[in-house]
């Protein structure tokens, strides 16, 4: 299993050899410096703590710097632990890059959804609305949550009022549609969790289709590579 941390740039649209339009997702994949590597015999479990995005030294507290002098690496914002078969390869130091994943892979990719505050169970459970005119005054409410007779309670789950996203989601199968790695960039087709400059995983699919997919050959990458440079 491949792995690897980018930040969501935004979204924009390629065209295939054949004139489709398709709708991508642009993620910016900055090199994944290898901190640490975890072993089953000292740590109970096999996976690569890695640093990303660079700090400075004074905003980084006593135990990280200790991580990254030990590893003689500079300082990162942020650190991750990454599992996978095809990551015993790397040493301390060692940077992961886009390379790793190539046009037509299938991948799995986990962010933080856009938070949307405290919210009604028309937005935030997709129920329907009551009447709005003929002197209804039942509109957005939750209506009845229980019997007041043979429960007399409330049940668990109960779909409630309340806060709304800001929660891991992640959307499965989705393909890579190209790799510009002189841009440190991935474009993934269709949409992916979170806000611009939102944190992301783009990992190997788990749950793999049924035959092989259609590998998209787009021939206009222009926008995807502007889009990138804006940041």
């Amino acid at each position: 299993m491949k792995e690897i941390i980018g930040r969501k740039v935004g979204m924009t649209q390629v065209f295939a050899e054949d004139g489709t339009m398709y709708a991508v997702t642009v993620v910016e994949v900055l090199p994944n410096v290898v901190t640490q590597i975890k072993t089953e015999e000292v740590d109970g479990y096999n996976a690569l703590q890695i640093g990303y995005e660079e700090q400075k030294e004074q905003r980084v507290n006593k135990p990280r710097k200790g991580i990254f002098a030990k590893a003689g690496v500079t300082t990162k914002k942020h650190l991750f632990e990454l599992q996978g078969d095809e990551l015993s390869d790397y040493k301390v130091g060692d940077a992961i890059t886009v390379d790793i994943f190539q046009k037509g892979d299938m991948v799995d990719v986990t962010g933080r959804s856009k938070g949307k505050g405290f919210s009604g169970t028309i937005k935030r459970h997709g129920h329907a609305s009551g009447p709005r005119s003929h002197g209804s005054r039942f509109h957005r409410g939750p209506g009845s949550i229980a019997s007041g007779i043979t429960d007399s309670r409330v049940h668990k789950g109960t779909k409630m009022p309340g806060h709304h996203g800001d929660q891991q989601v992640t959307v499965l199968n989705l393909q890579i549609v190209d790799v510009i790695a002189d841009k440190n960039a991935l474009l993934i087709k269709g949409a992916i969790p979170g806000p611009k400059k939102g944190l992301v995983k783009v990992r190997s699919a788990i749950k793999t289709q049924l035959g092989e997919p259609k590998v998209i050959k787009p021939i206009i990458n222009r926008a995807a590579e502007g889009a990138v440079d804006q940041e």
